[in-house]
């Protein structure tokens, strides 16, 4: 199983709300741009990359993370970062039963990460 089959299955599994804010993040996320690679790492969560590590997202028992590798480098305009706010490197977004995922919202500061992940590769000589 591939790893955007494996999240397919991770989505279907959470017969709750979690299942589908889980589904809106994930195409807030795939919208955001059609080059992002989905991944299946870290024992069982789902991975977004495009020219390095976007962000993570987990189902926990009362909400739904998704936590972004370099969220404290980049810019949240919208104020979507709701946790991790006190890290040098992570930040997250915690949505709890009840809250609305903003695609467009979402998927600007998904731009916003890859275009700190260009830089940080442009830099480095890749």
């Amino acid at each position: 199983m591939n790893a955007s089959q494996r999240i397919d299955q991770l989505i279907a599994e959470l017969t709750d709300w979690r299942g589908q804010t889980f589904a809106r993040v994930r195409e807030s996320i795939l919208d955001a741009d059609p080059e992002i690679v989905e991944e299946w790492k870290y024992m069982g969560s789902p991975v977004w990359y495009r020219d390095g590590m976007i962000a993570v997202a987990n189902a926990h028992k009362g909400k739904v993370k998704v936590t972004f590798a370099h969220g404290a480098s980049i810019a949240d305009p919208d104020g979507l970062f709701n946790a991790g706010l006190e890290g040098n490197a992570r930040r997250a977004i915690d949505f709890f039963e009840g809250d609305t995922v903003d695609a467009a919202r979402l998927s600007r500061l998904v731009r916003a990460a890859i275009e700190f992940n260009q830089g940080k590769a442009k830099k480095s000589g890749k």
